[in-house]
């Protein structure tokens, strides 16, 4: 994984010293809309980087946040891991049994 080097990246850049998780959060969202851009356009190029970039700003955003981008994917693993449910108009949705997950 690179998300040692994405921090490094980030710390070198100023953006683990000089930002905050308000204004990572703002550049998620642009990057959020470079992607739908890309899907709209069905331009598997740009999704690859759009993604990319998504997980970039996550990363910094964790670091300021105080918490490792690991520590929220494996939290969200163990949250889904083992969810039941089916797809329904191209989603997965999850089943509810008496308001659990």
């Amino acid at each position: 994984m690179k998300f040692n080097e994405i921090r490094d990246w980030a710390k070198n850049k100023g953006i683990l010293d000089e930002g905050d998780v308000k204004t990572q959060y703002i550049k998620l969202q642009e990057e959020c809309g470079e992607l739908a851009e890309s899907i709209l356009k069905q331009d598997k190029l740009e999704m690859i980087d759009a993604v990319g970039d998504i997980v970039v700003v996550l990363t910094s955003l964790s670091e300021l946040g105080g918490f490792k981008i690991e520590e929220a994917i494996n939290s969200a693993w163990l949250e889904i891991s083992n969810r039941k449910g089916k797809m329904i108009n191209n989603n997965f949705v999850k089943d509810i049994i008496s308001g659990t997950e």
